[in-house]
């Protein structure tokens, strides 16, 4: 781990792609779904989700989503935490 990592990286993904239906959840393509990226905090992610979302405005089908990693990745851990065993 790099001393740069800032201690409260939580790390979050977006991505989307077109929806089957756009009162679901499940994709059309799974090969074509758009990974934007990771993102070392929600506010960034945010930022990321919003400009694709409202690029793709237009199709009621495409949907973008924000999955936050770092609960996934421990559980246990809190919002202001890193989340490392003791």
């Amino acid at each position: 781990m790099s001393d740069q990592t800032p201690a409260n990286q939580l790390l979050h993904l977006v991505f989307g792609g077109e929806l089957k239906d756009p009162a679901g959840v499940e994709f059309r393509d799974l090969a074509t779904l758009d990974i934007v990226g990771m993102f070392p905090n929600y506010a960034t992610a945010y930022v990321a989700w919003k400009a694709k979302a409202q690029q793709t405005v237009d199709n009621a089908h495409m949907r973008y989503f924000i999955v936050h990693l770092h609960r996934l990745l421990d559980p246990s851990a809190t919002a202001g935490t890193t989340g490392k065993a003791g």
